[in-house]
């Protein structure tokens, strides 16, 4: 059967027949198979190809954006507005995420209605005006200010690209893909600190500082990734431009043989209450907040520890780079095993046992080389569980409404995170930061057990399910993976 994206009821179509396979595929418990044909490698790669490097891009310049703080606190700006005094640094680090949390749902939820093309392009445009007016702040309250605008327009940023990219892959292959946009970012934005160090370069050119030229020439290139944006950024599925009917067609009934929801429902107050009721989704967030805290921690503070175990200003800035690099090859690896093997649990876990390893050499071990390698292992960690989470929770939801609400609500809690990474490595306890790390080591602990109860709930519902038939998420033949 041949169909055409010229109408909604192209779609519909698409749906309903998948639908009628998914059905007949559980009824002979046999699993749906994708990537047989030539014609379907060839679209999907299409798809990687447009969608997954300038998703990386985006996503490492609000990296950037977000967290040059520490670099310009150690290229001279805590010296020129006083942010060493008492917990201003941490005040205007973690302002940024108040806006943040409260934002992201409600930017989520109006995603489809204004097209994420047109969003995208107005939030990075506008943050990065705010990042150009950050290099010319006169005093730390106005710094505030402009980390309270980073925070709003920056809010609805990555929410919308782990919706989008649900979207359009089925559930063993989402976890890759989150993680080669999202390691793709980190890895782009271990590049900036050695950049920001080049920036720093320019002191005193137009009576700037070092640190002033670092916010001027990133947010000029994220004003300029605002029109990559606009010009090629892909949508949603059943609004994209850039594939041939038939292979839209074709992304569609995959989503559709996969999970049953290709289609997008309608958006209520009574669905959105409905997906905020389910435990698990809170025990999601609470996981993607537990492993997004060192991994702020270390965005914010790594310049800084190692310039508390001796290193120059340049050597602090530079060797800030190989663990964030190290960190996105890591975690794509494991979201590539993970992937292959068709489980997410056992690997959270054993990133987030990578976190408490390293968090403890860099804290307490002697040597700088034992620090550094648990800067290495943190990192590493982190990165690896926020994109792992996000998977977790992607492959276990059915419906559009449910996959905007729970994308904005566990990366809001990121935030969350953020606030708590940014607060507990206080001012007081440099160089060291031993009451941070054991935090964010009690947060791990945290993941390990939210872990443990969601996984096992899933495991009883899917035997549930077997034995007695029961329909998981509203969808015939649906199974939990975990």
């Amino acid at each position: 059967m041949t169909f055409s994206r010229s109408s909604t009821g192209s779609v519909k179509t698409v749906a309903s027949t998948a639908v009628s396979e998914v059905a007949s595929n559980a009824a002979e418990s046999e699993p749906v198979k994708f990537l047989e044909s030539k014609f379907e490698r060839d679209t999907m790669r299409r798809v990687d190809w447009r969608m997954l490097p300038l998703l990386g891009l985006l996503y490492s310049v609000t990296i950037i954006d977000r967290s040059n703080m520490g670099i310009a606190r150690t290229a001279g700006m805590g010296t020129d507005l006083s942010l060493n005094v008492g917990n201003r640094f941490s005040i205007a680090s973690c302002v940024y995420f108040v806006p943040y949390i409260l934002l992201q749902l409600p930017t989520n939820l109006v995603l489809r209605y204004f097209g994420a093309r047109y969003c995208l392009t107005f939030y990075i445009f506008g943050w990065g005006c705010v990042e150009l007016a950050t290099g010319f702040v006169k005093n730390w309250k106005d710094l505030v200010l402009c980390r309270v605008l980073l925070g709003t327009l920056e809010a609805g940023f990555f929410p919308a690209l782990a919706y989008i990219v649900s979207t359009w892959y089925t559930r063993q292959e989402v976890q890759t893909r989150i993680a080669a946009f999202f390691q793709t970012a980190i890895a782009l934005s271990g590049f900036g600190a050695i950049l920001s160090y080049v920036i720093t370069l320019l002191k005193g050119h137009g009576g700037l500082s070092g640190w002033s030229w670092i916010f001027i020439i990133e947010g000029l290139f994220t004003v300029f990734c605002a029109l990559l944006a606009f010009l090629f950024l892909p949508d949603f599925p059943d609004k994209n431009r850039f594939l041939t009917p038939e292979q839209t067609d074709l992304v569609l009934k995959r989503v559709e043989l996969d999970r049953g929801d290709s289609v997008p429902d309608e958006i209520t107050f009574v669905k959105v209450k409905q997906v905020l009721g389910d435990w698990i989704i809170w025990a999601h967030a609470l996981m993607f907040m537990s492993s997004a805290m060192p991994g702020y921690a270390a965005s914010y503070f790594t310049p800084i520890i190692l310039s508390g175990m001796g290193y120059s200003l340049s050597d602090s800035l530079l060797l800030s780079a190989p663990p964030i690099v190290f960190a996105a090859l890591c975690s794509f690896i494991f979201a590539w095993i993970s992937d292959k093997a068709g489980r997410r649990a056992i690997f959270i876990a054993m990133q987030s046992l990578l976190n408490v390893v390293g968090l403890f050499l860099t804290g307490y071990a002697n040597g700088q080389a034992a620090r550094y390698i648990g800067i290495f292992l943190f990192s590493a960690g982190s990165s690896g569980c926020m994109s792992a989470v996000i998977s977790y929770n992607a492959n276990n939801i059915v419906g559009q409404t449910k996959r905007s609400v729970c994308s904005a609500l566990i990366i809001s809690f990121g935030g969350i995170g953020g606030i708590l990474g940014t607060t507990v490595f206080r001012q007081q306890d440099y160089p060291r930061y031993i009451p941070g790390t054991w935090a964010t080591v009690g947060a791990q602990i945290l993941t390990l057990t939210l872990l443990t109860l969601t996984t096992a709930t899933y495991a009883h519902r899917n035997k549930q399910s077997a034995t007695r038939g029961d329909v998981l998420e509203g969808q015939p033949g649906f199974r939990y993976i975990l």
